[in-house]
């Protein structure tokens, strides 16, 4: 078991009219506030309205238009340029993931009078940052309980990780029935965005019975309770269970004390949608089961062997490489099942450019340290096999 060091300042509020503790949450934060959001969905199902009717006291400042896959320029450097104009004390992002990631780059470099972009790629440590606070849409990345976010730069198709514990949330808001008009395609794409943050810290060398029992009731959880997102849109209980999953997908709590993945399947991904800016979680279901089966080796059966019997069910007494073998199989009928394109070809994405997305990767994800290292040779073929 390996030496960790945690923490998760964060404050969970959840549950139907959470949303009413927002006043109570913001007003020892300060009085004005940058509002982000994405696009007119909180408008639409009337979230918008009822924010800034409970912020009624509160000067309120707007950031719309924050895109999937959140840009660099205009958003992150416009969020900036806001706060610094109008001397902003918190930010409170409403909407999901995209939202909330751009927000934290925006909370640094408010903070920061350099160029953001060093604080995105670690040139700089961040010494301050602005307070932000979450009311979630979305069940799929976990940012609203880490201190992390994904951002890209398109000129460069950049797509970089970026993480420092000042850019937790204070506090994130979670009523699951904002989510009861997220489509099924972003449905379906949150639960494999949020089944592949557990993949990534399940297949490690060194793991624990423990967090392998959490990451496997994790799976388990979300694809029973996708399954029943998408069928029926407006049942409570199994919005609420998958969006409690991706809560705790991404903030390190079903890895304390294993050993790291390098997160293989992420730092492939990040190259397609930021080439291609393509749907991450859809990205993802792709490139995870050819990663799989290309990573499966003497060295790595038995973790896949677990993996089929305790999520999959799989006859325990079948040989190792056919368990190994159905369990990948399983992966990628599942996320078939919910109508996510498995193919990459499906998502506007060719040959021409697997040269330079491979080498791209290669460069900048460090995957020669990953749990099965991965050369530029790899991860070419993992991306052809993908096709």
């Amino acid at each position: 078991m390996q030496n960790f060091d945690y923490m998760t300042p964060t404050r969970l509020i959840f549950g139907k009219e959470s949303i009413v503790k927002l006043p109570e949450v913001m007003r020892s934060l300060g009085k004005r506030v940058l509002l982000t959001y994405g696009g007119g969905s909180i408008k639409k199902i009337g979230l918008y309205d009822r924010v800034n009717e409970l912020l009624k006291d509160f000067e309120i400042f707007e950031l719309p238009g924050i895109q999937p896959n959140p840009k660099y320029d205009p958003s992150v450097l416009d969020g900036v340029r806001m706060c610094k104009e109008n001397q902003i004390d918190v930010i409170l992002a409403v909407g999901g993931g995209s939202v909330l990631d751009c927000s934290k780059a925006i909370a640094a470099g408010a903070k920061y009078d350099g160029d953001p972009w060093d604080l995105i790629t670690y040139k700089v440590k961040a010494q301050a940052a602005l307070p932000i606070v979450d009311v979630l849409t979305l069940a799929a990345t976990g940012s609203e309980y880490d201190c992390g976010g994904v951002i890209s730069r398109t000129e460069t198709n950049d797509k970089v990780g970026y993480m420092d514990p000042l850019l937790f949330p204070v506090c994130s808001i979670l009523d699951p029935v904002y989510t009861f008009t997220v489509s099924k395609k972003q449905t379906a794409a949150g639960c494999a965005d949020a089944m592949n943050h557990t993949i990534e810290q399940y297949f490690v060398a060194d793991s624990t019975l423990l967090n392998d029992g959490f990451c496997e009731s994790m799976l388990k959880s979300l694809m029973v309770n996708a399954t029943k997102c998408i069928e029926n849109p407006e049942d409570y209980t199994a919005r609420a269970e998958m969006m409690l999953c991706c809560t705790y997908g991404c903030n390190g709590i079903l890895s304390l004390g294993n050993s790291y993945s390098g997160w293989p399947c992420h730092g492939i991904e990040h190259a397609l949608s930021a080439y291609y800016d393509i749907t991450h979680g859809e990205g993802l279901a792709i490139i995870t089961p050819r990663w799989m089966r290309h990573i499966l080796n003497e060295k790595t059966i038995d973790r896949f062997v677990k993996y089929g019997i305790n999520v999959f069910g799989i006859d325990a007494t079948l040989p190792k490489q056919e368990i190994a073998e159905k369990a990948i199989d399983a992966t990628y009928a599942f996320f078939e099942s919910i109508n996510i394109p498995m193919h990459l070809r499906e998502v506007g994405i060719d040959e021409s450019r697997i040269d330079e997305m491979a080498h791209h990767i290669a460069v900048n994800e460090g995957l020669e340290n990953a749990y099965a290292p991965l050369t530029e040779e790899d991860i070419k073929k993992i991306l052809i096999e993908s096709l």
